[in-house]
């Protein structure tokens, strides 16, 4: 693959293009124009903040390649969006929401340990010598790490890199594959999240559970809403980003220490620094949630939250490039029927357990996106809900290495036939 080499460099310039594209997107859906109006009932805001600077990476304005940007939203701003989130949740709330949701990020595992493999066979039956190969040019190899990435994460990617070995040029193939079509499947994720209500009368489900936690975060934050001072604002960053460097100093400590002594660990993702970042951002919002700490949801701790997830949401963006598709088709299509099989699979469990839509799309995220973008198609529902996005995100780093690898076995079997 060419190096991007975009027109602008500079990421205090590129942040400020993707800042300034997410204020217009969001000035222009607040606007009362007719147009606008009727054009957001259509289109959610924040898909456009997705989207738009995806168009400008591929148009080659900017480059996700090599910009710092999303590392720093990622590292930075997401661990202290999952705490401004999670600092008024009703963690009992979300319990209550039963097996289902549990249930559908399992089928959503299910559908990538059986959607690589069928997919491979199924493109394999007209162009059988991609069957071939020699070595670490197989392309089942390559495809092993896709597996790795949309179950758990970069850390369970960069496993199977490891244990089969697949080659440095197969594998930049595979993570243009990776990054467009998972985008392409968030976006779609992102546009349905704005009217589920008509996939959930397809399967019948019952999303009250749903609507209540989120009905029952709002009237508290309705109860505590107040006019924010100076001192407000700084004790939410204060929480926000303290928590965050609080995450960052255990997770240097305690991802090393694992991965040096209990190398055992390592398929649990427990020796991946980002992991304990989430894990520990998660919970100590969770328990500041059983604080007076939670009032601080009345001068807009979830509002800082939902600025930090959209800064997110566009350093995503900026990484997908439209071009890529042509690079390598045939990859592509077997990575776009590899998704169709994935997302199949979960259509019809939640078809049989009458799952919300909600469930569906955050617990496909949950395993395909992981922690970085599974609260941000959660709280495309509602920014209330982000937390359930993170806390299902969480399990995907604890099976991904071994979901990948039963894929990848699958997948080498096809290839042999």
């Amino acid at each position: 693959m060419e190096e991007a080499n975009p027109l602008f460099t500079n990421d205090a310039v590129v942040f400020g293009i993707l800042i300034a594209t997410v204020a217009l997107v969001f000035a222009t859906a607040a606007s009362k124009n007719i147009f606008f109006q009727k054009f957001y009932r259509v289109v959610p805001t924040v898909l456009l903040c997705y989207f738009i600077p995806a168009v400008f990476n591929s148009l080659g304005l900017i480059s996700g390649e090599t910009s710092n940007l999303y590392f720093v939203a990622s590292r930075y701003l997401l661990p202290a969006s999952l705490v401004l989130f999670t600092l008024s949740i009703d963690f009992k709330g979300i319990l209550k929401l039963g097996p289902k949701a549990l249930t559908m990020f399992l089928a959503g595992t299910l559908g990538i340990m059986l959607g690589g493999p069928l997919a491979l066979l199924t493109v394999g039956l007209f162009q059988p010598e991609l069957l071939g190969g020699n070595g670490p040019e197989e392309i089942w190899r390559g495809l092993a790490t896709i597996a790795g990435s949309w179950i758990g994460g970069g850390a369970n990617q960069t496993a199977m890199l490891e244990v089969f070995g697949a080659s440095p040029s197969l594998f930049a193939q595979m993570i243009a594959v990776d990054v467009l079509v998972a985008n392409l499947w968030m976006a779609f994720l992102l546009y349905w999240a704005g009217n589920p209500e008509k996939i959930d009368r397809l399967f019948k489900a019952d999303s009250s559970a749903i609507y209540e936690l989120r009905d029952k975060i709002e009237s508290f934050r309705a109860g505590i809403m107040k006019i924010p001072t100076l001192a407000d604002t700084m004790k939410i960053l204060g929480i926000g980003f303290g928590v965050t460097a609080i995450s960052h100093l255990i997770a240097d400590t305690v991802a090393p220490y694992i991965g040096a002594n209990y190398p055992e660990l390592d398929p649990y993702s427990l020796n991946s620094t980002f992991f304990w970042i989430v894990v520990v951002a998660t919970t100590l919002g969770l328990g500041l949630s059983f604080t007076r700490a939670r009032n601080l949801e009345g001068a807009g701790a979830s509002r800082f939250g939902s600025v930090f997830l959209y800064v997110l949401v566009a350093t995503i963006g900026m990484q997908m490039d439209l071009g890529a598709i042509l690079d390598n088709p045939i990859l592509f299509l077997i990575g776009i029927l590899w998704m169709v099989f994935h997302i199949i699979i979960m259509l019809l469990v939640a078809w049989m357990i009458k799952a919300p839509f909600f469930y569906v799309a955050v617990g496909s995220q949950a395993n395909v996106g992981g922690a970085a973008s599974a609260p941000i198609v959660a709280s495309a529902f509602d920014a209330s809900l982000a937390p359930v996005g993170v806390l299902l995100a969480v399990l995907g780093y604890a099976v991904g290495t071994y979901g990948a690898y039963l894929s990848a076995v699958m997948m080498q079997w096809v290839s042999g036939l």
